[in-house]
């Protein structure tokens, strides 16, 4: 590629579309919210395996073309120079890949208390009373008990997300994570941001946290997935606290799993902020 590329990867509802909304404030930094790459890159990953037959043809130098091929396709259009910052969850699970086809990328991991992750869906599910979600494939029953278990899951939004963390950070390549807490990215913007432009080694530029610009693709995209408000930021950013929604036996639960919480849990060379 001819620009910088890195990746935004982590928990859901941990703060990634607010930090992208903070680093398009920067001319050069080109961020949004999930992407389609990260899809793409399992489907050729998948039609040059020994599955198709005619595999027999392709090595690994040409899938290595081919992979990166992705990438040139998807961002031919930021102009020369740009850091590009793409977007998934599942992006963990692909890092000794990453770091063959991109050997300067980082991974910033946004991290949240899982109890707060579930909750933050939840609130969610709630508030649009009359829309089914694709969350949890417009099924019109369950509960919050239900629901949550959906979610925890190996397949899950929050299980799978939360799996893929751990592997990357107890994996090979865990000096090219940055994990970034909602808490610090809330309560400490400018701080947290600095953090991550001295993790990819950029000149830290100014930043407005007051001053949030929408993106207003992701309001469709939430529209479609019949979960209004699923990627909305606020204008400015702020740290808010509010009660729980969630039954106490699950909050409890669940907030166990912030094992970023205890430093000693993580290894040395991954960085917290």
């Amino acid at each position: 590629m001819q620009n910088r590329l890195h990746f935004i990867s982590g928990l859901p509802r941990s703060g990634s579309t607010l930090l992208a909304a903070l680093l398009r404030q920067n001319s050069r930094f080109s961020a949004g919210m999930s992407s389609p790459v990260y899809a793409l890159f399992r489907s050729m990953l998948h039609e040059t395996s020994a599955r198709n037959e005619g595999a027999v043809f392709i090595d690994n130098d040409i899938r290595k073309r081919l992979l990166l091929g992705v990438f040139d396709a998807y961002y031919h259009e930021p102009a020369p120079g740009m850091v590009i910052f793409d977007t998934n969850r599942g992006w963990t699970t692909k890092l000794p890949a990453l770091v063959e086809l991109f050997p300067d990328a980082k991974v910033v991991c946004c991290v949240r208390n899982p109890a707060w992750v579930l909750d933050s869906v939840e609130t969610l599910i709630r508030r649009n009373v009359y829309e089914l979600s694709g969350i949890f494939s417009y099924d019109s029953g369950g509960t919050v008990y239900s629901r949550v278990e959906g979610l925890a899951s190996a397949a899950g939004m929050y299980g799978f997300s939360l799996n893929a963390l751990r592997e990357a950070v107890y994996g090979p390549h865990a000096d090219r994570l940055l994990l970034v807490r909602y808490e610090s990215l809330t309560a400490n913007p400018l701080g947290t941001l600095a953090a991550i432009y001295g993790f990819i080694a950029e000149p830290l530029q100014p930043h407005d946290p007051k001053h949030i610009e929408p993106c207003y693709d992701m309001i469709e995209f939430d529209q479609r997935l019949g979960t209004p408000g699923l990627h909305d930021v606020g204008r400015s950013v702020a740290a808010r606290e509010r009660p729980t929604i969630l039954p106490p036996d699950l909050f409890a639960r669940y907030e166990r799993d912030a094992f970023w919480q205890d430093l000693k849990l993580v290894p040395p060379t991954v960085k917290v902020v």
